[in-house]
């Protein structure tokens, strides 16, 4: 079965606080999103990270939005 979908989008800003290793952040519509992956060492390091201590205030939920934006 072949969909096409024709879509405009516009957006006036957009904010992203933080894409993390694996995230994706997609706009619109795929038909599929084939998964792709790099490890590099861009810094020559040898040895593990020390581990991330929490500061400040509490992570604030995430939002899913269940309807498309308008």
């Amino acid at each position: 079965m072949n969909i096409t979908v024709n879509q405009t989008i516009a957006i006036h800003m957009l904010k992203v606080g933080s894409i993390t290793n694996s995230s994706v952040l997609q706009i619109g519509t795929t038909g599929s999103i084939q998964a792709h992956t790099e490890l590099q060492n861009t810094g020559g390091f040898t040895e593990t990270a020390q581990e991330a201590e929490a500061i400040g205030a509490e992570v604030p939920p995430v939002i899913t939005l269940t309807q498309p934006l308008r």
